[in-house]
């Protein structure tokens, strides 16, 4: 059990799409560094399963909270489900696309839903539980993207947007929030062999794929590495051909011009 770690973010964790594959991961291997969690997803029964193995394991505390996190109360219920809690670290780790239909093939509810999914739940999460980071002067805000945030693309139309809005806030929450010692770190991930793959018969392939148990332990690895730390090494190699300028130099230079405009603003 690693005690540093618990103390750099506190006692508690959330992770928002805790059920399979990355998020049960994530669980895992945080409490083993001796995080108490709060598992959210809308599958109970998973979430159970998930809850009893990191309280068998590693003997954490654990809190489940089954929810829609694309429902207008998500906010609500998970003041709730931590009240009274020091949370320190928030897991925003969902979102999903079954990759073979269109936009206009989908209802729009559809989606609108990618959007409550990948864009309002990790801004409320985080607007919810960052000030209390900034006043402890400690904490942690990940965001799992995809690097389907690196273009638009067919049948990804909006999973590719709403990956964007992740990665572009994230970078912002990060400028915001690192002078005051809050690490904010978005992870975008390329194909990951998950429970959610297996079902639409997609076999694991090690040349093109990564393990859920790989990319959870190198996100938790880079929690500090933001604002954004693009998960694999053949991955980093393909975003490095697009992103040609390094992403904390780029959003550093953005953020002091965009701050000096505001204070001559203010002044």
């Amino acid at each position: 059990m690693s005690t540093g770690f618990a103390t750099r973010y506190g006692q508690w964790a959330v992770i928002a799409g805790a059920s399979e594959g990355i998020g049960a991961e994530m669980a895992d291997q945080l409490a083993s560094r001796g995080l108490n969690l709060v598992v959210i997803a809308r599958n109970g029964a998973l979430l159970d399963q998930v809850a009893a193995a990191a309280r068998d394991r590693h003997g954490v505390q654990v809190h489940v909270l089954v929810q829609d996190l694309t429902a207008p109360d998500i906010v609500a219920k998970v003041a709730t489900a931590t009240e009274g809690l020091e949370v320190g670290l928030v897991v925003y780790n969902a979102g999903a696309s079954d990759r073979t239909t269109t936009f206009l093939e989908n209802d729009l509810d559809y989606s609108l839903k990618q959007v409550a999914l990948d864009c309002i739940g990790p801004m409320a999460l985080a607007r919810h539980f960052g000030p209390a980071m900034v006043e402890r002067g400690r904490g942690g805000v990940v965001i799992v993207a995809s690097l389907a945030c690196l273009a638009g693309s067919a049948t990804l139309a909006v999973y590719s947007a709403v990956k964007a809005f992740q990665h572009t806030f994230a970078e912002g929450l990060w400028a915001e929030l690192r002078p005051h010692g809050v690490d904010v770190c978005c992870t975008p991930l390329g194909m990951t062999y998950t429970p959610a793959l297996a079902r639409m018969g997609v076999e694991y392939d090690p040349e093109t794929q990564m393990r859920s148990e790989d990319v959870a332990a190198e996100i938790i690895a880079n929690i500090g590495n933001g604002p954004t730390y693009v998960v694999g090494e053949n991955n980093r190699a393909m975003a490095s051909q697009v992103w040609t300028v390094d992403r904390r130099t780029l959003v550093e230079m953005i953020s002091a011009a965009s701050t000096d405009f505001a204070s001559k603003r203010k002044g």
